[in-house]
């Protein structure tokens, strides 16, 4: 029985990939544990702390498939310990004598998080694969639609013309971001601890911190300075970067949603066969794609949110914050992963419609370029006069429904002002592009380093 979003057939698609869902599987969550326990018994002998026979053993036997999981489940619901009927299951896998020695010096919070350490180093490797891949396909639309003229808006409505290249580049450049605040946080967060009970190693001898060190390195992660148990800013901060990663993903979708509504008819997402917009009307073709990737970022941010609650700890170790992130974290990477799919998708299959961009542009019957009329005239008659006088045209021509340029021609000073000519060239939009080519150009040449891909 399944009741989750990540686990139902019908849904999970939506929610995360196959790939993510083996990430945070129980059976990895697991091997994890199992993984620390093998580096760490490999650590001790080699500082001479255990037998050389118990660690060769117990690396031998830490492998998910000598555990029962519905047996150990069943274990963890009796005695209510999260961790130790792994433990003994692992502990029965080898030889009495090498046995005794499984878990030796360590805490269950030094396993788990450390786990989830793992856990999260596999899926960086994913989330970095997967950022790339989005930021390319913005590059590709940014080149591709450099030069293309669209309307710029700004609260809902038209404002001044801008290049559908310019808007994509724009969403490039904060993606970049992104993967740098990813690049400088994963030392941060990809980092394990072999803290002890209560954080002071004490159960781990005079060589605690080497013996540390030993075995982080074994599992190609950080080693603390010190314990971070109730000190849970590593993963929240991640969280919280997938929750921004999310919210411009979200962005982009809502954004893409809004364009291929059919009164704009900008974009189209790719329409694949037998597509099915709707039950009773045959004809729909919506924007799901889009639709979905706007969504998802609600539920990440409220996972990213429970993060930062878990921040607030008790002593130093406390059970109730704690066990939110198990909940929380894999979440935000399912989701988060997720979107990163997604959108990939949606930007590789998006149809550009540049001749509905132009023929939006034109709705407004040349009222956007009031702004450079405005700054042609200042030269002439002073910033304020030349903003009352294209005010005054303004409200005439739109009241009267007539096009900018003929309000212009009928307003008694502008008409003196200003020749037909000019009025022509000064209301065509593709001759106030400002500096969207040259934004493009550079935001192209500034990214293309975190975006080359090597040659098969």
């Amino acid at each position: 029985m399944t009741v989750s979003v990540f686990d139902m057939q019908s849904l999970q698609h939506l929610w995360s990939t196959e790939e993510l869902r083996t990430v945070f599987s129980e059976e990895a969550r697991v091997q994890k544990w199992l993984d620390f326990e093998a580096a760490l018994a490999t650590a001790q002998a080699e500082m001479d702390i255990i037998p050389a026979a118990a660690a060769k053993e117990i690396n031998e036997k830490a492998q998910v498939a000598h555990i029962d999981i519905a047996r150990m489940s069943a274990e963890i619901r009796r005695i209510k310990h999260s961790l130790v009927p792994a433990l003994k299951q692992l502990q029965a896998a080898c030889s009495k004598e090498n046995g005794e020695w499984v878990h030796y010096g360590a805490t269950t919070q030094d396993v788990v998080d450390t786990g989830v350490a793992l856990q999260l180093k596999d899926f960086h490797a994913i989330v970095m694969r997967d950022m790339k891949a989005v930021g390319n396909e913005l590059m590709r639309l940014a080149v591709a639609h450099r030069d293309v003229p669209m309307a710029g808006r700004t609260h809902g409505v038209q404002a001044l013309p801008i290049t559908f290249g310019h808007k994509c580049a724009l969403w490039l450049d904060e993606l970049g971001r992104h993967h740098e605040r990813l690049l400088q946080a994963a030392p941060r967060v990809l980092v394990g601890m072999l803290a002890g009970a209560v954080g002071s190693q004490a159960s781990l001898g005079p060589k605690a911190q080497e013996l540390q060190d030993r075995v982080m390195a074994r599992l190609g992660l950080g080693s603390p300075a010190i314990s971070w148990a109730p000190a849970r800013d590593r993963f929240t901060e991640y969280a919280n970067l997938l929750a921004m990663i999310g919210a411009t993903l979200s962005k982009i979708g809502n954004e893409l949603f809004n364009m291929q509504r059919n009164e704009f008819g900008e974009v189209e997402e790719g329409f694949s066969e037998g597509k099915l917009g709707s039950s009773t009307m045959p004809h729909k073709r919506n924007p799901t794609s889009a639709e979905n990737l706007a969504g998802l970022a609600r539920p990440l941010r409220y996972n990213a949110a429970m993060m930062v609650e878990g921040m607030v700890q008790e002593g130093e170790r406390d059970g109730i914050a704690w066990k939110m992130e198990w909940k929380a974290l894999p979440e935000c990477c399912l989701i988060a992963g997720a979107m990163l799919f997604q959108a990939r998708n949606l930007l590789a299959g998006l149809k550009v419609n540049a001749d509905v961009m132009a023929a939006n542009l034109d709705k407004m019957r040349g009222y956007l370029l009031s702004e450079r009329v405005m700054l042609e005239l200042s030269e002439r008659v002073g910033k304020q006069t030349a903003h009352e006088w294209i005010y005054e045209a303004s409200m005439h021509g739109i009241e009267n429904k007539l096009a900018f340029a003929e309000a212009m021609r009928q307003h008694k000073s502008l008409g003196q002002a200003l020749s037909d000519a000019e009025i022509i060239d000064f209301t065509d939009p593709a001759a106030y592009l400002g500096q969207c080519a040259a934004s493009v150009d550079r935001v192209v040449a500034r990214q293309s380093g975190w975006l080359k891909t090597e040659k098969a």
